[in-house]
């Protein structure tokens, strides 16, 4: 049986879950959002936490109930917390401008690169070298951030490029004569 599963998914106060056959809805205090189950697992409410078990004893349906229990808190944890991913620019004239639903970055091209960012993704600039995105849902929020990182990833000889906040990014040594 899987380990993960057997855990429950705990609700916090101030968090409305509400299940409807496969499909559950969760509102809390940063938004809602929605998720449908797989039907290969069944989802019971009991107190204030849920409980994720397996329709049968496949392989496949005791995998899946630890994956829908992984995914259940994380919509949980994103509507009561929210997600965030830190990215920094590294390099000269390297600049991020959040404005409204588009991110303009100046990362050495030609051109500036202008991204549009996805409903229910919040992009913010603290500084013209930081960007923070931040959302309901961790898969979008993680994606937007990778999309952005994937204009111009950090090279191993200078370190220029987007990068994670936390990244390290391991340097080569130049070629010598």
């Amino acid at each position: 049986m899987s380990r993960v599963a057997n855990q429950p998914v705990t609700i916090p106060g101030g968090v409305d879950v509400q299940l409807s056959g496969q499909n559950i809805t969760v509102k809390g205090p940063k938004g809602n959002n929605q998720m449908e189950v797989n039907r290969l697992v069944k989802v019971a409410m009991e107190d204030a936490s849920l409980k994720v078990a397996s329709n049968d004893k496949e392989k496949k349906s005791i995998a899946m109930a630890g994956t829908m229990r992984s995914l259940l808190n994380n919509l949980i944890i994103g509507v009561s917390e929210g997600f965030e991913k830190k990215l920094e620019l590294r390099g000269v004239g390297y600049r991020a401008q959040a404005q409204g639903n588009k991110l303009n970055l100046t990362l050495g091209f030609s051109h500036p690169v202008v991204h549009d960012i996805p409903e229910g993704v919040k992009v913010e600039t603290p500084s013209q070298t930081e960007v923070v995105v931040s959302g309901v849902d961790k898969q979008a929020v993680g994606q937007v951030a990778a999309d952005i990182r994937s204009y111009r990833p950090p090279e191993p000889y200078k370190g220029k490029g987007v990068r994670y906040v936390d990244e390290h990014v391991v340097m080569k040594e130049a070629k010598k004569k």
